[in-house]
C-alpha cells in the first residue's frame, strides 16, 4: 500500500491516490471529511482555516460505499484558490508582470532557500507553495481511509498534546485510546488533562500577541496491533523505524520517540525493559509497557506509544533576518499568513500517518486483495497468538 499527494497550497486543490487498499471495505466520504475537520480544529490556528471548508471528493475507487481495490483518489479543492488566480494560475504571463511577483527573499526555517538551490527556482513562489504544511490535509485524508480499515480490524487509535511551550500534561496511563479521544476531541488543545489546558491557551495567545510562535510534543496511542507486525529482518521492514521515518516527515517536526523515549539513556536496563508474562485470556504480555509496544522492529502486542516533536513554526510576525537571493541586501523576512501554534492540528496529521504505516505493515503481512479474507486472517492470528 502507498499513496501520493499533489497539488500547491494556493492552487486549485490538493490530490492523494491510495493504492492497494483492499477491496469490499466498507468506506464513505463522511469518514474522511470527519478527520479533514478535526485537522481545522485547534487553539491557535490561523485565519486560512476560517478560509478553508475542507471536504472530500472521491474521484475513483470506491463504489456504493465498498472499495474496488483498484487506486482511490481523494480531491480537496483550495477554496482560497480564487483569491490566487492570477499568482498560481498554469497559463503563461507575460513577463514584466511576472517580475513584479517574484519572492527573492527566504524565510528562516522554510524550504525556501534550499528548494531554490536544489530546483534552480529563482521565485521561490515555487518552492513555498508545495513544501507549505497545507499538504497534510492530504495525509490526513490517505491517513483517514487506513485508519478506517484499523478500526474495522478492532485497532483504536488517538493523538493527543503532551506538552506545549514547555507545559505537560499529566495523564493515566491506564486510561483506553477511545476515552483519550474522546477527551481530546473536546479540548481546544487536544489535552487530556483538564488541570493544563488554560495555560496551554494562555500560551499560544502571548505567543500569537509577541508575534511568536511556541511548539510542542504530540503522542499517538494504539490500541489492538497483535504481536509480531513488522519485522527483524530487514533495517526497512523494522515499523517502530518506518513509523519514525513517517513522523519526521510531516511538516515542522524534528524528533520522535516510542514508549520512554529518550529517558532510556539515563535509566539501567533493568529501569528500561518489558518484563514477560503469560495468562489464558491475554496470551503473552507486558508487565510494564516502557518500550512503547516494539521489540527488535516489531509490535508486541502492548499498546504503541509514539511521541513527535514539533518545532514552532517558522513564519513570525516578529520577523527574522534573511538575505535576498537577487541583490545579496539583508532583510526582514516576509510574513505569510500562519498559525502562532499549530500543535493541537499536528496531533490529528502525526495520527494519520501512524495510522496508515500501520496499516501498510499489516498489508504486507497477511492476505490483503479481499477485506473480508483480511479480517479472517487476522482474527485467526490473534487465536494462535493466545495459544502459542
Amino acid at each position: 500500500m502507498r499513496y501520493l499527494t499533489a497539488g500547491e497550497s494556493h492552487g486549485k486543490q490538493v490530490t492523494t491516490i491510495i493504492e492497494g487498499i483492499p477491496a469490499q471495505m466498507p468506506l464513505v466520504k463522511d469518514t474522511i471529511n470527519e478527520s479533514l475537520l478535526r485537522r481545522q480544529k485547534g487553539h491557535g490556528r490561523g485565519k486560512r482555516m476560517q478560509i478553508e471548508k475542507d471536504l472530500v471528493e472521491i474521484t475513483s475507487g470506491i463504489r456504493h460505499g465498498y472499495t474496488l481495490g483498484s487506486p482511490i483518489s481523494l480531491v480537496i479543492h483550495n477554496d482560497d484558490y480564487k483569491h490566487w488566480t492570477d499568482i498560481m494560475g498554469e497559463e503563461p504571463i507575460k513577463e514584466d508582470t511576472k517580475l513584479r511577483r517574484v519572492v527573492t527573499k527566504p524565510r528562516p526555517g522554510h524550504a525556501d532557500l534550499n528548494g531554490a538551490l536544489k530546483y534552480g527556482h529563482r521565485d521561490m513562489r515555487n518552492v513555498l507553495e508545495r513544501s507549505s504544511a497545507r499538504e497534510t490535509a492530504a495525509r490526513v485524508a490517505a491517513g483517514s481511509v487506513a485508519k478506517n480499515m484499523l478500526s474495522q480490524l478492532g485497532i483504536d487509535i488517538c493523538g493527543h498534546v503532551k506538552e506545549i511551550a514547555g507545559i505537560q500534561a499529566c495523564v493515566t496511563s491506564d486510561m483506553k485510546v477511545k476515552s483519550k479521544q474522546e477527551i481530546s476531541e473536546a479540548s481546544p488543545v487536544r489535552t487530556l488533562d483538564k488541570k493544563v489546558e488554560q495555560q496551554m491557551m494562555d500560551a499560544i495567545d502571548q505567543a500569537k500577541k509577541d508575534g511568536d510562535s511556541i511548539g510542542g510534543v504530540v503522542e499517538v496511542n494504539v490500541e489492538g496491533v497483535p504481536a509480531g507486525v513488522g519485522s527483524y529482518v530487514h533495517y526497512d521492514r523494522k515499523l517502530d523505524s518506518r513509523i519514525a521515518g513517517a513522523v519526521v516527515s510531516i511538516n515542522a517536526f524534528k524528533g520522535v520517540e516510542f514508549g520512554i523515549g529518550f529517558d532510556a539513556a539515563r535509566k539501567n536496563g533493568s529501569e528500561v525493559h518489558d518484563e514477560i508474562a503469560w495468562d489464558a485470556q491475554r496470551g503473552y504480555y507486558r508487565k510494564t509497557n516502557r518500550l512503547g509496544g516494539f521489540e527488535g522492529g516489531m509490535t508486541t502486542g502492548m499498546p504503541l506509544v509514539i511521541k513527535g516533536v514539533m518545532k514552532p513554526i517558522p513564519t513570525l510576525y516578529k520577523p527574522l533576518q534573511s538575505v535576498d537571493i537577487e541583490t545579496k541586501e539583508p532583510f526582514q523576512a516576509s510574513i505569510e499568513r500562519s498559525d502562532s501554534c499549530a500543535v493541537p492540528a499536528a496531533a490529528v496529521v502525526m495520527e494519520h500517518v501512524v495510522a496508515f504505516e500501520i496499516a501498510k505493515a499489516i498489508l504486507e503481512q497477511f492476505p490483503h486483495d479481499q477485506f473480508p479474507k483480511l479480517k479472517q486472517a487476522i482474527d485467526e492470528y490473534r487465536e494462535e497468538l493466545r495459544c502459542f
